[in-house]
């Protein structure tokens, strides 16, 4: 389990209107349905929005 400050980085599978499935990962104080913990990513660095503070996924370059 990864977590930012008071922030935990949680994945879900998702299905796009096209009817696809496709995994989201995001970051959430609390506990969002159907979505399970998850270590950081391999590749990835967290990122915190400036104007609200929120942490995100960002590729490494």
């Amino acid at each position: 389990m990864f977590k930012h400050r008071e922030y935990k980085l949680y994945e879900k599978e998702i299905f796009t209107k096209s009817g696809n499935k496709r995994v989201v990962r995001f970051f959430s104080k609390g506990e969002p349905e159907g979505a399970k913990t998850i270590a950081l990513p391999k590749g990835y660095i967290v990122r915190k929005n400036k104007k609200t503070g929120v942490p995100y996924l960002k590729k490494k370059k």
